[in-house]
C-alpha cells in the first residue's frame, strides 16, 4: 500500500502553472519535525519533501501562505527527473490555533 499522512509546513511554493492538458497544477517543499521514539530513545526526525497537487487542490495550495501548516494526504512516486520521490497530495487539511502551527 502506498498511502502517506504527514503533518508539515509549506517552505517553498512555485507559481501554479497548467499541465498541456489544461489541469492546475503546483509544486511545493513540505518540511516536517517531529520527536518519535525509537528503540526506546527520543529521536527529533526533520525530513524535506517535494510535493505536487493538480486540479482544485493546486488552486487551494496556490493560496496558502509560506509557512502554514497542515495535514497531507497522498502517495509517494518518482520525481520527474528520477532523483528522489515525491509527495503526490491528494487532501490537504488546515491546522487550526496556534498551539498546532508547529510541524509535528
Amino acid at each position: 500500500m502506498n498511502k502517506v499522512s504527514l503533518t508539515a509546513s509549506v517552505v517553498q511554493l512555485q507559481s501554479l502553472r497548467y499541465t498541456p492538458a489544461g489541469v492546475p497544477a503546483i509544486n511545493l517543499v513540505l518540511e516536517h519535525e517531529s520527536e518519535l521514539i525509537e528503540l526506546d530513545t527520543p529521536r527529533i526526525v526533520k525530513v524535506q519533501l517535494k510535493a505536487i497537487a493538480f486540479g482544485a487542490l493546486a488552486e487551494t495550495m496556490s493560496r496558502q501562505p509560506l509557512e502554514s501548516s497542515g495535514v497531507f494526504h497522498g502517495f509517494l512516486a518518482n520525481a520527474r527527473n528520477g532523483k528522489g520521490v515525491t509527495l503526490h497530495i491528494q487532501e490537504f487539511s488546515k491546522l487550526q490555533g496556534e498551539a498546532q502551527n508547529g510541524c509535528t
